[in-house]
């Protein structure tokens, strides 16, 4: 077991956290993770959605062991600030029109992109025109991972009547991440720095402990003897539960994280009983992390 994420060395961190990156324009995300990857010193590096290289933003980078909980990101929704250059003035109706895009929309992935070209939904949950400047609508997106948001400003464009593309876009949230304490590169290179001339500080605050990767999920507390028997593969039985938090009430079989007393992370799961039984098993296997 890994003890509290508190008590951790600068060296553990790095070998299971997180950076909450802020992208530079230019690199790819897979470019700027393998630089990452190679200022700390780790083995595996795994960033948490691809951004394109003129695209900034909150890139959360996973570190070493933390590479397991890369599906984590799968589970939450992703915030945006996207340039909608019109190719027309804005006409009255955008109001309107932008809350018609709130919701499940349909979308095919561009030509150049990574995934099968198949008509898929995703869902928008806001879509909200910040600002408006002539051509221009600054606006504020949070959508379902997987998203096109370039296609959804070529598809706003139709639909406004005037056409339009999407100009600068900046990514200000992969849930449980935000825009409120991102690192630079620049920040990072310092934090190793000082860590190198035996001041761990800066670094302990710019590398977070890999469970802050799974703060948006349920969260079932475990005994140690249960993390033990996970650690070996097994699933985490009723017996070795102590309680579980956030439980969503609506979803079937969620994915979860469990914990020990603690507060280390043990395993990613889907809960498939009821906490509160005598015997069976509560959750699932998907990754262990210990």
């Amino acid at each position: 077991m890994r003890g509290a994420p508190a008590d951790r060395t600068a060296e553990k961190r790095c070998s299971f956290g997180v950076v909450n990156l802020d992208k530079p324009p230019g690199p790819s995300a897979h470019q700027v993770t393998g630089w990452v990857r190679d200022l700390v010193g780790t083995d595996r590096a795994a960033h948490a959605g691809t951004l394109d290289p003129k695209v900034t933003g909150c890139l959360p980078i996973l570190l070493g062991d933390a590479t397991r909980l890369a599906q984590v990101f799968l589970e939450g929704e992703k915030e945006y600030i996207a340039v909608l250059e019109l190719h027309g003035r804005a006409p009255e109706s955008l109001a309107d029109v932008l809350a018609e895009f709130e919701g499940e929309i349909y979308q095919k992935p561009p030509k150049k992109s990574a995934v099968a070209r198949r008509l898929r939904t995703r869902r928008v949950s806001e879509l909200t025109a910040l600002e408006v400047e002539d051509r221009r609508v600054l606006l504020r997106i949070r959508c379902e991972s997987g998203t096109y948001v370039r296609k959804l400003c070529h598809d706003l464009g139709r639909a406004l009547g005037t056409g339009a593309h999407m100009g600068d876009l900046r990514r200000a949230g992969t849930t449980p991440f935000d825009d409120t304490d991102l690192v630079s590169m620049h920040d990072l290179t310092d934090a190793l720095a000082f860590a190198d001339d035996g001041d761990p500080a800066t670094l302990l605050d710019t590398v977070q402990p890999a469970e802050r990767a799974l703060t948006h999920l349920p969260r079932v507390e475990i005994a140690p003897s249960a993390a033990h028997e996970v650690a070996e593969g097994a699933p985490v039985y009723a017996p070795g539960v102590l309680g579980i938090d956030d439980l969503p009430g609506d979803a079937d079989e969620p994915l979860v994280a469990c914990y020990t007393p603690d507060g280390a992370a043990v395993c990613l799961g889907r809960l498939v009983g009821d906490p509160g039984m005598e015997s069976g098993t509560v959750v699932d296997l998907e990754r262990v992390l210990v």
